[in-house]
């Protein structure tokens, strides 16, 4: 036989079986086997080092996310408490509210004063832990931190600004707490159109 012709059945007119095992078990010379092992040695390496940079991808995300969740836990944390202890703050506003602004016994003017300064005192507290009254007055209505419980007739204002707060309302860092309840303007009534009647 022929060096380079290929050994064929003559049924079907493809290789044989003998001719693929002989392929197969062709030896490589001792530099063109060291040259097939170094890469497939690399490959090997380049996938390690490809799942080792996803693994440390990923373990450094999940690291994030729970520093991120740790810190908003901490954060918000005191939301719940903070919600129900509002309603002393609103209480103490009412009572500020009601008081006269004079009075003539001393021990009710102490009282005002005393009620003043507690007020300020909560207030001041809440402050260091991240919550702050939200002070919407003249301005305009914003969905995300007001809800309008009243349009009031404002001929002065523009449409929509923020006329009186019946209820403060309070962010939490940046989030909001609890919403103001606020009256808003109507704005000024629409002309009638002008007709002319001279004619």
């Amino acid at each position: 036989m022929l060096k380079g012709t290929k050994m064929t059945n003559p049924q079907n007119d493809t290789p044989s079986e003998e001719a693929e095992i002989a392929a197969e078990e062709t030896p490589l010379s001792g530099e063109e086997a060291a040259a097939a092992r170094i890469a497939e040695l690399e490959k090997q390496l380049a996938e390690m080092k490809d799942r080792v940079l996803r693994e440390m991808a990923d373990a450094e995300n999940t690291r994030r996310r729970a520093q991120k969740d740790r810190e908003e836990t901490s954060k918000y944390a005191v939301a719940g408490f903070a919600k129900e202890i509002l309603a002393v703050s609103d209480n103490f506003r009412r009572a500020l509210d009601a008081a006269p602004a004079e009075h003539p016994d001393p021990a009710v003017k102490n009282l005002i004063v005393g009620i003043d300064a507690t007020e300020r005192q909560l207030l001041a507290v809440l402050e260091r832990f991240g919550i702050k009254k939200i002070e919407p007055l003249g301005q305009m209505f914003d969905p995300h931190f007001h809800r309008v419980m009243m349009e009031v007739d404002a001929p002065e204002q523009a449409a929509g600004t923020v006329v009186q707060v019946l209820q403060a309302g309070y962010i939490i860092h940046d989030r909001l707490l609890r919403e103001a309840l606020v009256a808003v303007a109507k704005g000024a009534a629409p002309e009638a159109p002008h007709v002319d009647t001279s004619a």
